[in-house]
């Protein structure tokens, strides 16, 4: 064998897999595994404050009563009594649902891979916003789409550019397969889309036929502001497959989650589903329908809530000390992320180098774009750190900026002036 041949399956590959990519968090997992990192770059919840007790008794109650059902093969669309339970925490957004309707996923991701496969072809188009969740970009790549990000501001995806988008499209004979959008408190933006735009937005899907993907894994982490619709709630046209999750409102160690689809389109997922895992596990699936069904989860939820609000005012005035004039942040009113702009020409690339040296992490904004942009930004997560741990690991970010600043300014590199500047990340 050629010594510069190092992979001898190098011609069997499918086309594909030169499209994929991996997602930029999750590159960082064993770098942040280590305990002196302290890393605002994970999206982890905060399960350390889950209630043992309740964790032992649903463990013991399914041990003693469900054994059999638990470890035994379940049906793809998940158990009956896990969809009214998702009917029952969609009402809590105002948003009544047919559990007839309902898909239990292995995660969320699982549903941005069920849509994406049932939908796209090598070369289609997906409209997402920029930036968007990385792990769906890394899905989209694997399918081969020509993902094309639309602008967001403070009220979120820019829903007159997307009208733009469509006609220049339609000129050209070509229609996107989707649209993906993280309406509440956007990974990673932090920003949350405004009701008018929300309304929008669901008119002009039934105008130009747009399918519109609906994920919505931080909608019931709201520690500010006031609740807005989901698009599934405004949707009469059935142009909206909403994506839910349990990994932030219980645990991502679960690994479910559920996606909501027209009549037209739902036995088109189930069919995916069983090519790819056959049923979601019903242990898992049996622990979420103890938790949710004894309401244990109302005092879970408001308890993370509350904590995330104190770790989110923590990275803001942490923020506000350290990062240095020109920056800009988005000022989330739920879920786990800000997103903060840096003054050119700072490249947080380069930036996170300097900065795992110093044992902080945070994730560079490019891996949340697929055209290069964003490479001034980054996504700082805080929902899995104490706040005396955000502070400490936002003044060593700050250090390591100041120094990279220096040296821009020493090979005589200038960027924006000016304050340093909270963004609203709300409705």
């Amino acid at each position: 064998m050629s010594k510069s041949r190092l992979d001898k399956y190098e011609g069997r590959y499918a086309a594909r897999v030169g499209d994929m990519r991996s997602s930029a968090i999750r590159d960082l997992m064993s770098l942040t595994a280590r305990p002196e990192v302290i890393s605002l770059a994970g999206g982890m919840p905060a399960t350390e404050c889950f209630p043992g007790e309740v964790f032992d008794r649903i463990n013991l109650h399914i041990g003693a009563n469900k054994r059999a059902l638990s470890l035994q093969y379940g049906p793809t669309e998940g158990f009956d009594f896990v969809k009214d339970d998702i009917a029952v925490l969609l009402a809590e957004e105002d948003t009544a649902i047919d559990p007839a309707r309902v898909l239990i996923t292995t995660g969320a991701q699982q549903g941005i891979d069920l849509v994406t496969k049932t939908f796209v072809d090598p070369g289609d188009i997906v409209l997402a916003e920029g930036p968007t969740y990385a792990g769906a970009l890394a899905t989209f790549s694997t399918y081969q789409a020509d993902v094309r990000h639309l602008p967001m501001d403070g009220d979120g995806l820019v829903v007159e550019e997307l009208e733009n988008v469509l006609a220049e499209l339609e000129i050209e004979g070509r229609r996107p397969k989707f649209l993906y959008v993280v309406p509440n408190f956007s990974n990673p933006g932090g920003t949350t889309l405004s009701l008018e735009r929300r309304k929008r937005l669901v008119e002009l899907a039934g105008e130009k036929e747009l399918l519109v993907i609906e994920d919505n894994p931080y909608g019931l982490l709201r520690f500010a502001g006031e609740p807005v619709s989901t698009l599934l709630s405004l949707d009469r046209a059935e142009n909206v497959v909403y994506l839910g999750s349990f990994s932030k409102i219980i645990s991502p160690g679960i690994r479910t989650g559920y996606l909501i689809a027209p009549p037209a389109i739902y036995q088109k997922m189930v069919f995916g589903k069983q090519a790819t895992d056959l049923c979601s596990s019903p242990l898992n699936q049996l622990f979420v329908h103890e938790f949710i069904s004894s309401g244990a989860w109302v005092e879970y939820v408001q308890r993370q809530r509350s904590l995330y609000l104190s770790r989110r005012d923590a990275m803001l005035a942490a923020l506000r000390k350290e990062f240095p004039p020109g920056s800009t942040w988005t000022v989330p009113q739920g879920g786990f992320f800000v997103w903060a702009t840096l003054p050119e020409p700072v490249h947080t690339g380069d930036l996170l180098v300097k900065a795992i040296e110093e044992n902080v992490a945070f994730v560079g904004g490019a891996g949340f774009f697929t055209d290069g942009r964003g490479t001034s930004s980054m996504r700082l997560s805080f929902s899995g750190q104490s706040e005396e741990r955000i502070r400490e690991g936002i003044c060593r970010l700050g250090g390591v900026i100041r120094e990279q600043m220096g040296l821009y300014e020493a090979l005589g590199f200038s960027g924006r002036q000016g304050e340093s500047v909270d963004r609203d990340g709300g409705s």
